[in-house]
């Protein structure tokens, strides 16, 4: 590995830590979503930051080191926005997520530190060509997606998803079914796929797979790279595929998209919800109606009761192993798997 750069996790799908490469400069109005650029941190931020690197390990930073990462966007309702569209004449931008989202921020929440500085140095080239995470993204055959699936959604960012994602996959990998984990919106991290690896998942992908850094992306040009990302999950062949759409679908993410192209084969729904309001909202915006609603709404008893008068819907808080047995009931009466 060329120890010159910090390469973050958006790299992961590409050779740029074992293959040399060029630093070439190119003016703004030929840069792109997914180009892969080399930024010199300027500003590290808090000293609580940190970036995710292409093994899914966090790397501190200092002053002075350069990252290789993507351009892209973000569009967090809790935490940041910003967009690589923005970057002025100075060349100065942010680092939006710790995966490497190269952006200038155009909003941050108070309630975060202040966001990794950078300048760009140039993009990465090899024979005089640009290098950008669709030059690595591998073509996938064509085939029809009929694995059944629980599909995750959530109000808000932060709201659950993730971790009841894990709680599920877990269950149905100790019943012994072949498991695909899948996150197909929301901004490149490498974590939330772990997580679903780590408790067993026999395959795990993201939208990174096929060259997106975020899936804030035009949504024809996005239903082609969904389309691309579902062969990956078909190839697999399992009896069950946990979903996840990250953010909400309410956010410029293409949830919408997503959610409208594996509807078919959705067979529980399992919203991760931060009050039981969001929850109504999010039901009649997208005629969505959840099996479970969990979450933060579902921490307390006032929560879980305002949200089965307000929707009429299940509310459970699955970290609780007390809702184990229900939550395998529900399960296997949805999805026809024992559990």
């Amino acid at each position: 590995m060329n120890h010159q750069y910090i390469y973050a996790s958006l790299t992961r799908i590409s050779d740029l830590a074992k293959r040399e490469f060029e630093v070439k400069k190119l003016p703004t109005k030929k840069w792109a979503t997914g180009d892969y650029v080399v930024c010199r941190i300027i500003d590290p931020g808090s000293n609580t930051l940190s970036l995710e690197l292409s093994n899914g390990r966090m790397r501190g930073v200092i002053g002075g080191e350069q990252v290789v990462g993507a351009l892209g966007e973000r569009y967090a309702t809790l935490e940041a926005t910003g967009t690589w569209k923005k970057v002025g004449k100075d060349l100065k931008m942010h680092v939006l997520t710790g995966a490497g989202l190269m952006g200038k921020m155009t909003s941050k929440s108070a309630f975060i530190p202040n966001m990794i500085e950078v300048s760009y140095t140039g993009h990465a080239f090899r024979k005089n060509n640009k290098l950008t995470m669709d030059s690595f993204v591998q073509p996938t055959e064509g085939m029809p997606f009929n694995t059944p699936v629980v599909l995750f959604v959530g109000t808000s960012m932060s709201a659950g998803k993730t971790t009841s994602a894990r709680i599920v996959t877990n269950l149905f990998k100790s019943a012994g079914y072949h498991v695909v984990g899948a996150k197909l919106t929301g901004a490149g991290r490498l974590k939330d796929i772990l997580a679903i690896e780590d408790v067993g998942a026999d395959a795990v992908f993201d939208f990174v797979d096929v060259g997106l850094p975020s899936s804030i992306y035009p949504k024809e040009d996005y239903g082609i790279k969904l389309r691309q990302l579902l062969n990956k999950i078909s190839q697999q062949n399992a009896d069950i595929a946990i979903i996840e759409i990250g953010a909400s679908p309410l956010e410029p993410y293409n949830g919408d998209v997503a959610i409208n192209a594996i509807r078919e084969q959705i067979k529980c729904t399992i919203l991760a919800a931060s009050d039981p309001y969001a929850v109504y909202g999010l039901m009649k915006a997208f005629d969505i109606r959840p099996d479970i609603v969990t979450g933060i709404a579902s921490n307390t008893l006032a929560g879980k009761e305002m949200v089965e008068k307000l929707c009429n819907v299940k509310a459970m808080n699955l970290i609780d192993a007390k809702t184990s047995p229900k939550l395998k009931q529900i399960l296997s009466a949805a999805t026809g798997f024992m559990l």
